[in-house]
This record gives structure tokens, C-alpha cells and sequence, in this order.
């Protein structure tokens, strides 16, 4: 009786710590550094696996640094080979929370929430604080995330040849947008 009641016990803990967590492994992440009047700088990744914990508002988010892909194949080799030394440097993390996160504040309606977390990408970590995203949650139980943020080439020890500097700006701007589907 013992046994049977801790493997009830067992799989009711995992059931429901199971259906606290929403995920996709098919996020959108877009970055560009372009500067006017040269040729767009602009990366786009539609592989990105992102998790939030639906109970405490705790979130990350995996990109392969290969998996962006650029309007012209010569810039996406550079990209990988000269820049994000994606060999040595595969993946980009963010990992973060959300303040005051609540399911009961979701809507189809967006709201807007402060974020604070971390994203590491070629080797170095970024803290950023008091971040904004848009959240809601859809009739299928779907929650969307989406937000834009910059961060500075520097900030990730990312060096841009004198030869190319006027072609690239040194403020990155980040997009995302994630569909998160409850997992079972």
C-alpha cells in the first residue's frame, strides 16, 4: 500500500510540475546592425527554444548561433566564421524572470511586464535589468511573448575590422517573439 501510494504521490508531483511549464522549440529571434545607406546587417532564427514556469515566472530562451540566416551567404559566413565564432561560441542564452508574474493577469489582450536576466552570447554574459515584453495568452491556451531590446557589440568582446566599421553599427537591436505551448 506503502509503494502504490508514493508512486501516486510520485506522479501527481510530476503531473502537475509538468503543467506549470509552457515551451517551443520554433521562437523567432532577429538581430540587426545595420547603418544606414550600406547593405542590411540582419539575422533571423526561427529554431529558438524558449521555457517559462508558469508558477514563478521564470524563463529562458536557447539559440543556435548557425541557425540565423542572412539575405546574402557570403555575410552569414562572416557572421559565424569572423564574428560570433559560432565553432567556439554555439549558443546564445538568455535566462531571466519575469516580475510579478501571474497567469491570472494574462489576457488575449498584451500586457506589457518588466523582465531582468542575463544573455550570454560568444563567451560573455550581459546582465539586463528592467527589460519590457508584451505577454498574453490566447483561447488555445497559448501564451505569446514579444520584445525588442539593444545591446552594445563591446559588451560581448565582438571586434568589427576597421575596414567594415562604418558598415556596422556597434548597437545590436534584438527582437523576439515566442508561441509557448503548455507542456504535458
Amino acid at each position: 500500500m506503502k509503494y502504490i501510494l508514493s508512486l501516486l504521490i510520485l506522479f501527481l508531483t510530476n503531473y502537475n510540475f509538468a503543467q506549470s511549464k509552457y515551451l517551443t522549440k520554433t521562437g523567432t529571434v532577429i538581430f540587426e546592425a545595420s547603418v544606414p545607406s550600406f547593405e542590411e546587417v540582419k539575422g533571423k532564427n526561427t529554431n529558438t527554444t524558449a521555457i517559462l514556469n508558469s508558477e514563478n515566472g521564470d524563463f529562458a530562451a536557447l539559440v543556435l548561433v548557425k541557425g540565423f540566416r542572412f539575405k546574402n551567404a557570403l555575410m552569414e559566413e562572416h557572421f559565424n566564421e569572423n564574428y560570433a565564432e559560432s565553432d567556439d561560441f554555439p549558443k546564445g542564452i538568455f535566462k531571466g524572470t519575469f516580475d510579478n508574474f501571474s497567469m491570472n493577469k494574462l489576457s488575449s489582450k498584451p500586457i506589457e511586464i518588466i523582465y531582468n536576466g542575463s544573455l550570454s552570447f560568444h563567451g560573455e554574459t550581459k546582465q539586463l535589468s528592467n527589460k519590457k515584453l508584451n505577454i498574453s495568452i490566447n483561447k488555445e491556451n497559448v501564451i505569446s511573448i514579444s520584445g525588442e531590446f539593444i545591446v552594445n557589440v563591446s559588451d560581448f568582446k565582438i571586434d568589427i575590422p576597421k575596414i567594415v566599421s562604418n558598415k556596422l553599427s556597434r548597437e545590436v537591436k534584438v527582437y523576439f517573439d515566442f508561441q509557448l505551448e503548455k507542456t504535458n
